[in-house]
């Protein structure tokens, strides 16, 4: 790829990305943004109380970063595929603002105290704010779909909102099954690695899914090749999600944006290392390791305690190794269909980035 590296592009594409968001959400709302236009008020709208209460805290978490690999993976994808993606660049914001106005919900959910390096929107803005403005993210990125219904046919346009909604349901029934096993209930320590993987293919998988299939249908392709195409990304997203479960206990860097290493622990989060774990451990480690769990501790000696137990039973080599099996199993489906160019080139560094990332 001439000596262009995946973090170089997402380094690149990033105030692309931002640029693009920037149309839909503006920095500030007035009255001839496009929100406005495409349905005018009956009445009048106070644009302070909306740049204070949506525009505010939503930018505010924008502005701190992130890698934007989702739309990302839609750009790369549309390129692989031999199109421009300058054409339908809009569309990759949906996944990307959806993703982060879940990240808002997500942490009033785990009642987290930091996301990136600094207190949580709840934390900085109060549960009502956090709460609207991250709904809200998950509605005003379709502003790109509502405004480009001219240019496109409407069997595309019908794609679309269908899988977006499939896509949106998906992730509630993710995060319900997360937020059952880790407050207790349902049966947490009887879950098996098959279920774990179909929760982390509803939530972190859906919204990749999303961008893929998203970018494929507006590619042109088959229906048979907009699924290859979800199951490539849904892949990327369980691993992506795997990997951060894996960081969680073994990378300072990334648990510093957490909250300090094991936070997961701390959750009583039963990720697919605790799950393996769990699965090896003689009784006297298992029965430990649920009791700290179950203890939602922020003592970092207990915690670590727990990472030791996980350590020796080789689950997070398990982990990391049924992550990049997955990645690489997903993507001969796609190899095959696409012929060789620097666009696929591209896509095969971007998947193998994704699993071995360390941060």
């Amino acid at each position: 790829m001439k000596n262009i590296t995946i973090e170089k592009i997402l380094e690149e594409k990033a105030p692309i990305i931002d640029e693009a968001i920037e149309k839909y959400i503006p920095r500030k709302y007035d009255t001839d943004s496009l929100v406005f236009t495409l349905g005018s008020p009956r009445y009048e709208y106070h644009l302070e109380a909306i740049n204070k209460a949506i525009v505010e805290p939503i930018w505010e978490l924008l502005d701190r970063g992130g890698k934007r690999w989702r739309p990302t993976l839609f750009i790369l994808i549309f390129e692989a595929l031999g199109k421009d993606p300058e054409e339908f660049l809009d569309f990759a914001i949906i996944p990307e603002v959806i993703h982060n106005g879940l990240i808002i919900i997500d942490d009033i959910e785990d009642e987290s105290e930091s996301r990136r390096g600094k207190r949580c929107t709840c934390k900085l803005y109060g549960l009502d704010i956090a709460t609207n403005a991250g709904n809200e993210m998950f509605y005003l990125p379709l502003l790109a779909l509502m405004k480009s219904k001219e240019r496109l046919p409407q069997d595309k346009v019908n794609k679309i909102y269908d899988l977006y909604v499939q896509e949106m349901i998906n992730v509630g029934f993710g995060q319900a099954m997360d937020i059952a096993w880790h407050r207790g209930l349902a049966n947490a320590d009887g879950i098996t690695e098959k279920q774990y993987l179909q929760m982390c293919a509803y939530k972190t998988g859906a919204i990749a899914r999303m961008a893929a299939k998203m970018a494929a249908v507006l590619a042109d392709v088959s229906d048979e090749v907009v699924e290859k195409f979800g199951r490539f990304a849904e892949s990327i997203g369980v691993a992506f999600q795997i990997q951060d479960d894996v960081l969680d206990l073994v990378s300072e860097e990334f648990a510093e944006m957490k909250g300090g290493i094991g936070r997961d622990i701390t959750e009583g989060k039963r990720s697919l290392v605790v799950i393996h774990t769990l699965g090896k451990a003689e009784p006297r480690n298992r029965r430990r390791l649920i009791e700290i769990l179950n203890m939602h501790t922020t003592d970092q000696k207990i915690r670590d305690e727990a990472i030791g137990i996980i350590g020796k039973h080789g689950s997070i080599e398990y982990a990391e190794n049924l992550a990049r099996n997955m990645v690489r199993d997903s993507w001969r489906d796609v190899d095959a269909i696409l012929p060789p160019s620097e666009g696929k080139e591209k896509l095969k560094a971007f998947a193998d980035y994704m699993i071995k990332r360390r941060i």
